[in-house]
């Protein structure tokens, strides 16, 4: 099967510029140039005029809640969201049922991506109190790394015990451990303060009270003192506070030689989330439930440190923390509604329209949303439009004014904190593997995707 992509604009490592992409077997095998034309025939030819023709997103961190929470989502629905919103690789959460803590159920979950991802899939390890004896144990060219919770979790999970956190960092090995930064005990002292002022469950709009700055920024303190400790690669989620910047360095674009992991703090880097780029604790008024997530949504100012992030390095790379939830789930205040939103479908065009607003370039957007994520967890072959690599495009119009209805929407949750919001960005195709598996608002739900391969110790 030839594929061949012509007519749109290509925005690839720092460069914008039109071009055309040849594809042959999943593999992109030619990139033209300079009004070059191919001087073969093709099975398929795709009209990419009026495009943008972007890597496909790789989203380093969703939780598409299977096994054991498929009433919210599972692998089906969530992948067919990625697809329609241009994300071709994900990286999954391991607080499922059970939980992704033993070697045997994190070969389960591969199980089911192989017979049920639409897109291309791996899975985080996740970090006990008592498992890290099992990191030897991983095959480390099949995940992107062990997830740590240092904070509020579910179930066994939160990792409290300050011997057993010295252990994961000091035997994570070359996985990155990417570490949820919460301090549980300022979280359950201001919950405890906030019930006294409030009520039992105090309104949403105190969530940022509760999981305040301080507790975010102790936490990530703390596992940036570790990291350096043992010089282990620490990725700090969701960065939420303009304090936590603090602990990063400022590095301008980031290029393959800064993120190659040397000493110190090249070995420590940040995510930021769609959510936390978007959102201030404005939006509580009008979203409420909708948009409370861990940690919480803050301030405007520091909505806007981590927008002036994104372009002076200290932000490397932009995921979802999507996480589904039935609506009947989110019904409550601080205590009793659940956290977690959908993002997924939505996350590049959101990000396309902090373009618009001058928040960062669209090449800088592809830098954080599919270099990056690539170069960070080295991941093979994909991430960049370049020659042997795979196939993962997405194509994407400007000025295509369109308003989410529930009708657009994929998770199987039924909801979105975007319903109502009316974008002038549009994702019109997505090519998994050189395979249109999302056009014109169809879903190919034949398609099943490919399960990632690392390279953590030959990183970009």
């Amino acid at each position: 099967m030839k594929t061949l992509i012509t007519g749109g604009t290509l925005v690839n490592e720092s460069q914008t510029f039109d071009g055309s992409i040849i594809i042959e077997d999943g593999d992109i095998i030619d990139i033209l140039t300079n009004g070059q034309h191919p001087d073969t025939s093709f099975d398929e030819i795709i009209d990419a005029s009026g495009c943008f023709v972007l890597p496909g997103i790789i989203d380093d961190h969703v939780h598409f809640r299977e096994p054991g929470l498929t009433d919210k989502a599972d692998m089906d629905t969530e992948s067919r969201a990625a697809a329609a919103g241009g994300v071709t690789t994900y990286f999954d959460m391991p607080n499922t049922v059970p939980q992704t803590t033993t070697v045997e159920a994190l070969d389960e979950k591969f199980k089911i991506a192989a017979q049920k991802s639409h897109v291309n899939y791996s899975f985080f390890f996740g970090a006990t109190n008592d498992n890290a004896s099992l990191f030897p144990q991983l095959d480390a060219t099949r995940i992107p790394g062990i997830k740590l919770f240092m904070g509020s979790s579910t179930g066994n999970m939160l990792v409290d015990r300050s011997e057993a956190l010295e252990q994961v960092f000091a035997t994570a090995g070359p996985l990155p451990i990417m570490a949820h930064c919460e301090d549980t005990a300022i979280i359950n002292r201001n919950m405890l303060e906030a019930q006294q002022r409030y009520g039992e469950d105090p309104d949403v709009r105190h969530h940022p009270e509760i999981r305040s700055e301080e507790a975010c920024y102790e936490s990530t303190r703390l596992a940036v003192e570790l990291a350096n400790k043992y010089g282990t690669r620490l990725h700090v989620a969701h960065v939420s506070t303009a304090k936590e910047l603090e602990l990063f360095n400022a590095q301008g674009t980031m290029h393959s030689a800064q993120l190659a992991w040397g000493n110190g703090q090249s070995r420590i880097t940040a995510e930021a989330t769609v959510s936390h780029l978007y959102f201030s604790d404005r939006d509580y008024t009008q979203l409420g439930t909708r948009i409370k997530c861990n940690p919480a949504i803050k301030t405007e100012r520091d909505r806007d440190a981590l927008q002036q992030a994104l372009t002076d390095g200290r932000i490397t790379v932009v995921g979802t923390d999507h996480a589904p939830h039935l609506l009947s789930q989110k019904e409550g205040g601080c205590k009793r509604a659940v956290s977690g939103m959908p993002m997924i479908q939505f996350s590049l065009v959101t990000m396309l329209e902090l373009t618009d607003k001058g928040v960062l370039t669209i090449e800088r957007l592809v830098e954080l949303m599919a270099h990056n994520p690539a170069r960070l967890f080295g991941v093979q072959r994909r991430g960049f439009l370049r020659k042997g690599y795979r196939a993962d495009i997405v194509l994407v119009s400007p000025n295509r004014a369109w308003t989410v209805t529930k009708d657009y929407i994929e998770s199987k949750c039924g909801w979105s904190p975007m319903e109502g919001h009316t974008f002038l960005w549009q994702v019109q195709r997505t090519l998994c593997n050189g395979h249109t598996v999302y056009y014109n608002g169809t879903v190919d739900s034949s398609y099943i995707g490919e399960e990632i391969k690392f390279d953590h110790e030959n990183r970009l």
